[in-house]
């Protein structure tokens, strides 16, 4: 059963772009929100992620996830869903490939050592680095800053994890700029491409950790949610070799998942009674998400993950020589500001100085910041990168 078509963001219904595109020449037959997803697609900081860490870093094996493959992963599961719910695959699409865009080199790790290292000029946040890629620091248009994203989009990116209380300088600056209405919930796209984020590294973590062979299946199999699919895949395929139960686990966790998440998003949304956009926005809660049953799974998988893959002692190392990295490239620019290359050598004060040595370390790839670090630092050791 699809939601009520008041309930969907429209390309005709959009509060439009920040600047006008008459000058731009021949777009062809897409709509404002399919134009959304091809500029996000085409763009620099998109094409980064592929040498992005999800769970590893700078992984050796081709068959581990990137933060590109996951963004792609996300947009699949969240189109599936948007599609059954009858909302705008076109706009959840653009926002689960734009999600993670704001990623420093080595995932949160990285993420965490740029915070600490620019604390004193705002800090650093991936959600609002996401913003500030896709208004100020994309550049393809003659006219204006930015990919010239509509609101909706700009909104989805802004709280597609809800409502944001506190937000950091550079959301700040966005909100300013564009109106985003930080402290209301995002369309239902936007909810959407949220919790395929989740499913996605629930499921695909499990794969790469299990694959990596960080994480112990049997130890797995004391989780729930796990233990019942797995005991599921062998009735059904009895015999069958633990290398495809493996597939089998993943893609039966991903198709749980979806349909507990389209039933109960039916549900609260028939509860709450919403029947437009601005009533999905003013809701006061979440309306996508999980059944409290498989919600409680959920959290007790992602408590696992962190326990035994994420904060495991084999990542664990790697990860602290990766803040490293991070740290000393902060330390060097700040102490030498002629090794950033043309552009990021900011006069405008001390404080958009720091922001644009944040900018410039954000947007580079794990093997680019290595390779900086050995050029302007000193060697680096990654040692089992997997």
């Amino acid at each position: 059963m699809t939601l009520p078509q008041s309930l969907a963001a429209h390309p005709s219904r959009s509060r439009g772009r920040a600047f006008a595109e008459d000058d731009l020449g021949p777009r062809g037959p897409r709509d404002l929100f399919q134009r959304d997803r091809d500029r996000i697609v085409h763009s620099v900081a998109f094409r980064r992620l592929r040498h992005k860490t999800q769970v590893f870093v700078a992984p050796d094996g081709d068959h581990f996830r990137v933060r590109l493959t996951h963004s792609i992963e996300v947009a699949q599961i969240g189109r599936t869903m948007a599609r059954a719910l009858g909302l705008n695959e076109d706009l959840t699409e653009a926002l689960c490939l734009a999600h993670d865009l704001g990623h420093p080199p080595f995932g949160h790790g990285g993420e965490d050592a740029l915070q600490k290292s620019l604390a004193d000029a705002g800090g650093f946040d991936h959600n609002a680095h996401t913003l500030r890629l896709v208004t100020a620091l994309e550049n393809p248009y003659p006219a204006f800053d930015g990919l010239n994203l509509t609101w909706e989009t700009l909104e989805g990116l802004a709280k597609h994890n809800g409502p944001v209380a506190t937000p950091s300088w550079a959301m700040a600056e966005a909100d300013e700029a564009f109106g985003l209405k930080l402290e209301s919930w995002p369309s239902l796209e936007a909810q959407v491409a949220a919790i395929a984020d989740d499913i996605a590294y629930d499921n695909h973590d499990i794969d790469d950790g299990l694959r990596s062979g960080i994480l112990d299946l049997d130890a797995l199999l004391d989780q729930p949610f796990v233990m019942r699919h797995w005991a599921e895949i062998e009735r059904r395929h009895p015999g069958l070799g633990r290398e495809r139960k493996v597939k089998a686990l993943v893609r039966d966790g991903i198709g749980t998942m979806v349909g507990d998440v389209l039933a109960e998003t039916r549900r609260r949304i028939a509860e709450a009674g919403v029947e437009t956009i601005n009533e999905v926005r003013a809701a006061g809660r979440q309306l996508v998400g999980f059944s409290a049953g498989l919600r409680e799974e959920e959290r007790a998988l992602k408590r696992h993950l962190y326990a035994h893959l994420y904060n495991s002692d084999s990542l664990t190392p790697i990860r602290k020589e990766a803040q490293r990295i991070v740290t000393d490239l902060a330390q060097c620019y700040r102490d030498n500001p002629a090794h950033l290359p043309p552009g990021w050598q900011r006069g405008e004060g001390e404080q958009e100085r720091l922001r644009g040595i944040a900018d410039f370390i954000a947007g580079m790839t794990d093997r680019f910041a290595i390779a900086r670090h050995e050029q302007l630092i000193g060697p680096v050791n990654l040692p089992d990168r997997f």
